[in-house]
């Protein structure tokens, strides 16, 4: 596996993911586009907010999972399942490049038992 590739890979989806969030929370601060004097106008403001709300919610997720990457490919444990130590299937990382667990655990509900 080519770490530095998987490195750059990351940083750049780090720096996408960073731009998104900083944009969702200046909007939801109404930097450029104020609260409308507007009762109506103010509902579909409140309504953008709470999608972008969510928006800046699931890239922060994604900035948390990308760091803890990261962290693991400078320590060596980037291809190592967090849950059973078994090796993580290299097209699972291609695909989820932040994921920390093999298929197999990755489809067990948390909390259940495994099999």
């Amino acid at each position: 596996m080519d770490t530095e590739a998987v490195r750059v890979r990351l940083l750049r989806r780090r720096e996408e993911l960073q731009g998104r969030a900083s944009r969702a929370s200046a909007d939801l601060r109404h930097e450029t586009d104020p609260l409308s004097a507007d009762f109506a106008e103010q509902v579909t403001q409140r309504e953008s907010d709470e999608v972008l709300t969510a928006i800046n919610a699931t890239a922060r997720g994604e900035l948390e999972q990308i760091t803890s990457a990261l962290r693991r490919l400078e320590e060596g444990r980037y291809t190592t399942c967090a849950v059973c130590g078994g090796p993580i299937e290299a097209g699972r990382l291609a695909a989820v490049p932040y994921t920390d667990r093999c298929r197999g655990c990755a489809s067990v509900e948390p909390g259940a038992p495994r099999r």
